[in-house]
C-alpha cells in the first residue's frame, strides 16, 4: 500500500522546504491550504475510478518529436507516459483515467498553433501540455488564450513569468532562467571569476540567458567581456570560441539542438589544458553520456543541473521511485539501452506537471471545460508544492500571480567523466517579486 510508503531521505540537510518564515519573515509554517503535499500516503491516494466518471480526463500532450528539440521530445513522451501510468495506477485524476493525446509540433511555433488548435477542436482535449522550447512556447501561447483551453508548458524560458502571455498558460514545475541565474550566479562569480564571456542559442531561450546572466553580473560586481549568439541549427562552432577575449576568466555557455556533441568537442579542441573555468548549462549535455570521446577537456568544469543526472546526486526516496518509473539507471541512462541517455534535468518537469494538474482537477471538483474558470482559480490559489513522489525535484513555491515556480539548483562538477553535485540552493536563493499579475486578466 501507497500509505506505508517511507518518507523521502534528504542527502543534505533540505533547505528549501516551503515556508512563510524562510520566504517572508513571517512565523506560520505554509502546510495547508494551496501547498500540495506530495508523498503519496493515504490522502493521495483517496480517489477511486468508481468515485468519477468513466470517460477519461483528455491531455493533449505537444510533443517535439522532431526538429532541434527531438531528443528532449524522446524523453518528455517517456516521462509522460509513466507518470501518467503511474496517476492512473493510483486512482487517476478526480477518479478517471487520463488518456495522453499526442500530437507533434516538429519544434515550431506556427505548426505548434496549430496542434493547440487541433487538440482543442477536433481532439476536444481536457488541457494542453507539455511544451519545452520557449519559440514554440511563445507561439503557441496566443492561440490557448484565444481558444480559452488551459495551456500547461514544462520550459524554462522567461515568457510565462514575463507577463507576456495570458491567464490560462502556467508554468507550475520548471523554475525559468531568471531564477536559475539569480540563484546560482553568487556561487559562480565569487568561486570561478568575475571576467565572463557568454555563449547562448540565437532566440528567446538564449535571451534569458544573455539578459539576465547580463543583470547577475552587474549585482555581483563582475563583468561581461563577450556575448555569442549561436544559431541552434548550427553545426559549426570554432570560428564562435575564436571570438572569446583573452581576459575571459570564466566561459559561461549554454546550446541546443542536434549540435551539441559537436559544439562540446570543438570548444575542447580550440582551448585544450590551457582554458579558463567553465560553467555550463546541462542544456549543453542533454542527451550526451560523459564518456563520449572528445570530452575529456570537461572534467573540472562545472555545470548547472536542475535535477542530478547521477542517482548519487540527490538520493530521495521520491527521487528513486520517480527514476524507476520511467526507466532510468543510476548513471542517467535509458535501462534498457544503455547508450541513450536522458534529458534529466528537463523531463522530471513533466512529470510534476501532470501531478499539478491532477491536484488541481481533484481541488477545484473539476468536470469538463464549463469548470475551467473555477479549475484555474483554484491554480493561482496555490502556494507550491511538497517533495515527494510527485514532485521528486524538491519542493516548489508557486505564484499564482506569475503562473510560475520556484526551486532549487544544483552545481555539479565534472570529475572522472561523472557530474558530482558540489552545491545546491535553496528556493529563497532563486525568488524575485512577480512583475505580472495574470489574475486580474478576464476568463
Amino acid at each position: 500500500m501507497e500509505g506505508k510508503e517511507k518518507k523521502p531521505e534528504q542527502s543534505v540537510k533540505n533547505k528549501s522546504q516551503i515556508s512563510r518564515r524562510s520566504l517572508f519573515g513571517t512565523t506560520a509554517a505554509v502546510a495547508g491550504a494551496g501547498v500540495l503535499a506530495s508523498n503519496l500516503t493515504d490522502p493521495f491516494v483517496r480517489s477511486a475510478y468508481a468515485a468519477g466518471s468513466d470517460a477519461p480526463i483528455r491531455i493533449g500532450f505537444q510533443v517535439h518529436r522532431t526538429g532541434i528539440g527531438a531528443t528532449y521530445g524522446k524523453w518528455y513522451e517517456r516521462t509522460t507516459n509513466a507518470a501518467a501510468k503511474y496517476i492512473n495506477e493510483h486512482g487517476g485524476m478526480g477518479g478517471r483515467p487520463v488518456e495522453i493525446v499526442p500530437e507533434d509540433d516538429g519544434t515550431d511555433p506556427k505548426r505548434g498553433a496549430d496542434v493547440v488548435e487541433k487538440f482543442a477542436t477536433q481532439h476536444k482535449v481536457d488541457f494542453v501540455y507539455g511544451t519545452l522550447f520557449s519559440h514554440v512556447v511563445m507561439g503557441s501561447s496566443p492561440r490557448a488564450g484565444e481558444l480559452k483551453i488551459p495551456y500547461f508548458v514544462v520550459s524554462e524560458g522567461y515568457q510565462v513569468a514575463s507577463g507576456a502571455l495570458n491567464r490560462y498558460v502556467f508554468q507550475p514545475c520548471i523554475t525559468d532562467v531568471r531564477s536559475q541565474i539569480s540563484a546560482m550566479s553568487g556561487w559562480i562569480f565569487n568561486n570561478l571569476g568575475k571576467k565572463m564571456t557568454l555563449i547562448y542559442p540565437d532566440y528567446a531561450f538564449g535571451y534569458n540567458h544573455r539578459d539576465y546572466a547580463s543583470a547577475a553580473a552587474e549585482k555581483h560586481g563582475a563583468k561581461i567581456s563577450a556575448k555569442l549568439a549561436i544559431p541552434p541549427t548550427a553545426s559549426s562552432f570554432t570560428r564562435y570560441f575564436a571570438k572569446i577575449p583573452k581576459d575571459t576568466e570564466v566561459i559561461y555557455h549554454v546550446m541546443v539542438g542536434p549540435g551539441v556533441l559537436t559544439f562540446v568537442r570543438e570548444m575542447g579542441e580550440h582551448f585544450g589544458s590551457n582554458r579558463p573555468e567553465i560553467f555550463g548549462f546541462i542544456d549543453s549535455l542533454e542527451g550526451v553520456a560523459l564518456d563520449s570521446p572528445g570530452l575529456d577537456f570537461l572534467n573540472g568544469t562545472y555545470f548547472w543541473e536542475a535535477m542530478p543526472r547521477y542517482a548519487d546526486g540527490y538520493p530521495t526516496h521520491g527521487e528513486k521511485v520517480y527514476r524507476n518509473a520511467v526507466g532510468v539507471n543510476a548513471n542517467g541512462a535509458s535501462k534498457s539501452d544503455l547508450k541513450d541517455v536522458s534529458t534529466y534535468s528537463h523531463m522530471f518537469g513533466c512529470w510534476e506537471t501532470l501531478f499539478a494538474i491532477k491536484e488541481a482537477v481533484e481541488q477545484s471538483g473539476y468536470r469538463d471545460k464549463r469548470d475551467y474558470a473555477n479549475l484555474i482559480e483554484t491554480f493561482e490559489g496555490f502556494q507550491g508544492f511538497n517533495e515527494g513522489i510527485a514532485h521528486p525535484q524538491g519542493s516548489k513555491m508557486f505564484s499564482g500571480k506569475s503562473h510560475q515556480c520556484y526551486g532549487q539548483q544544483f552545481i555539479s562538477k565534472v570529475e572522472n567523466s561523472k557530474f558530482n553535485v558540489v552545491h545546491r540552493t535553496s528556493i529563497e536563493d532563486g525568488y524575485y517579486e512577480p512583475e505580472t499579475d495574470y489574475t486580474k486578466l478576464p476568463l
